[in-house]
Formats: structure tokens, C-alpha cells, sequence
């Protein structure tokens, strides 16, 4: 072979060798965008789950949950839109004979308490009780006549209770907006009993107040700016005993059903203790016929 052809066969190996070494980096410059693409696929979709489930929250129990479930917009409403001509139909309900005839609210005295320069209703309460459980509805009523409360969350009162399982709201991370009134809602445990929310020193000083005995200082605890105060509950909270959220809604409307005249009738007495706090304002609802009803028995 003369060298010419040696020379030219050299280079075209040259160029072979050369061309597969290219081939090469193509395909390992391929399979490095490859993987890094499978990677960030990957990753991208793992951060889709993360913001999805973060934007819905963990799931809540309507049992131990501090929480609870958010009850769907047409509960709330039938809650908080109680119809005025329902209320003063129901006027007492069944409260004076739960109450055997007896005032439902105790007096109260000293100092008013305000917060926020406005007259303050402190509630002292916990998840687990069944007599909370009862009061809330009431109390979620009366409220509503005097501002908003939202969201409104659904709880059970606990299963090893009185009334076991009572379909309840919690005013645990409650709001409440007015203009009348400052709402300070403390609920000290959960459904399960575990501790929740430590009222500050200058509440259970007023709990106290009314409620020396500590060993004895039961829930529902309610102070009307110590205008008025509630030591319990002044409805039978069996009325709402196997019902649902739904179903308590509902029968609210109702002014002759059990669950109206218990619930609507305490939400009427503690409208009256609201508006021995807020100086009868505002005058349509504190000037209402089931207001003037239940006077006599604040």
C-alpha cells in the first residue's frame, strides 16, 4: 500500500472515530436532558399536590377536631337568618318550663366589661359538653341579630357524655363582627378533652366571681358585660339528640317544632341579656315582641 492510500485510509478512520465519539456525547447529553426532565416533571407535579392540599386544608373530623367541619352555606344561613316573625312567634319557647318557672339569668354586678370600647359577652365553654353544644345554637342566633359570626364550623358533642354525639357549632377560630358588642368566645377543651383554650386571668376572674367554688364551676358559663349572667344550660339539649346539622337548620324556621321552641326560645332570652348590654340597641331588634316577651325572665 503506498503511503498516499495509508494516509488516506488513516484520516477516514480518523473520521469514523471521530464521528462516533460525537455520536456519543449526542446521546449522553440526550439521556442527561432526559433525566433531568423526568426529574422536573417529577417535581412539579409533587409541588402541584403540596399547593392542592394545602389549599384544602387537612381533613377535618366532626368529632375530635378543634376545628370541625365547615357547614355548607345553606346550614349557615338557615343559623343566622332566623326570620324575625319566627322569633316572635316562638317568643319563651320551652325555656320557662325547662326552667321550672325561674329566671334563666342570674344578675350581674360590678364594673361593665368592655373590650374594644364596646360591652363584652364572655363565653366560657368546651367541644365535649352536650350543654354547650345545646346553648351554641341559641347563642349563634342571638348574635347573628346583632352582627356576623363566621365561618361557622360543625362539631359532636362527646360520645361518652350526656346527649352523646349532639350535632354543635364551635367558636373555636370564630369571628364575629358588630358594632354593638365586642364576642369573646374561650373554648377551654376539645371533644376529646384536651386542653384548647386557656381563658386569660382577668376571665376566670369573672368566672370566678359568679362561680367561687372552682370544683363547681360548670359549662356554659356566659357574662352579658355583667349586666346578666348564664351558669348553664336553659333548654334540654335531648331535643336535638340524633339529629344532624341539616335537620337543626331546618326545623329552626319552624316555630311550633321542639327544636324551634327550645332552640329559637333561648336565642330570644339571650337576645334580651344582648340588649340589656348594648343599651337596646339596636331598636328594632331589642324593641321585637319576642324580646319584650322574655323580660320578666332575665
Amino acid at each position: 500500500m503506498g503511503k498516499a492510500s495509508r494516509i488516506k485510509q488513516q484520516s477516514a478512520r480518523e473520521k469514523i472515530a471521530a464521528q462516533r465519539e460525537a455520536a456519543r456525547k449526542a446521546e449522553r447529553r440526550n439521556r442527561i436532558m432526559i433525566t433531568g426532565g423526568s426529574t422536573l416533571v417529577v417535581l412539579v407535579i409533587v409541588a402541584a399536590f403540596i399547593v392542592i392540599k394545602l389549599a384544602q386544608g387537612s381533613p377535618s373530623s366532626s368529632g375530635g377536631s378543634s376545628t370541625g367541619t365547615l357547614l355548607p352555606a345553606s346550614v349557615s344561613s338557615q343559623v343566622t337568618g332566623v326570620p324575625a316573625a319566627t322569633l316572635d312567634k316562638v317568643g319563651k319557647g320551652l325555656v320557662p318550663a325547662f326552667t321550672r318557672g325561674q329566671p334563666a339569668f342570674t344578675a350581674g354586678s360590678g364594673a361593665p366589661l368592655t373590650s374594644g370600647g364596646k360591652p363584652q359577652m364572655l363565653y366560657i365553654g368546651a367541644e365535649f359538653c352536650p350543654y354547650c353544644a345545646a346553648t351554641r345554637w341559641s347563642m349563634a342566633i342571638a348574635l347573628s341579630r346583632f352582627g356576623t359570626l363566621t365561618p361557622l364550623h360543625g362539631i359532636h358533642s362527646s360520645p361518652s357524655d350526656a346527649d352523646p354525639n349532639t350535632a354543635t357549632l364551635t367558636f373555636y377560630k370564630t369571628g364575629y363582627n358588630s358594632k354593638y358588642l365586642n364576642f369573646t368566645p374561650v373554648e377551654v377543651q376539645t371533644v376529646s378533652r384536651a386542653p384548647l383554650q386557656n381563658p386569660t386571668s382577668a376571665q376566670n376572674a369573672v368566672w370566678a366571681k359568679y362561680e367561687p367554688d372552682p370544683n363547681n364551676r360548670g359549662y356554659p358559663f356566659i357574662a352579658f358585660s355583667n349586666k346578666a349572667v348564664m351558669k348553664g344550660p336553659i333548654f334540654d339539649a335531648a331535643v336535638l339528640q340524633g339529629k344532624t346539622w341539616s335537620q337543626i337548620a331546618a326545623a329552626l324556621k319552624d316555630p311550633t317544632s321542639p327544636i324551634s321552641q327550645s332552640v329559637v326560645g333561648g336565642a330570644n332570652y339571650i337576645t334580651g341579656a344582648i340588649c340589656k348590654m348594648t343599651n337596646n340597641q339596636p331598636s328594632d331588634v331589642c324593641s321585637s315582641a319576642a324580646v319584650q316577651a322574655v323580660q320578666s325572665g332575665l
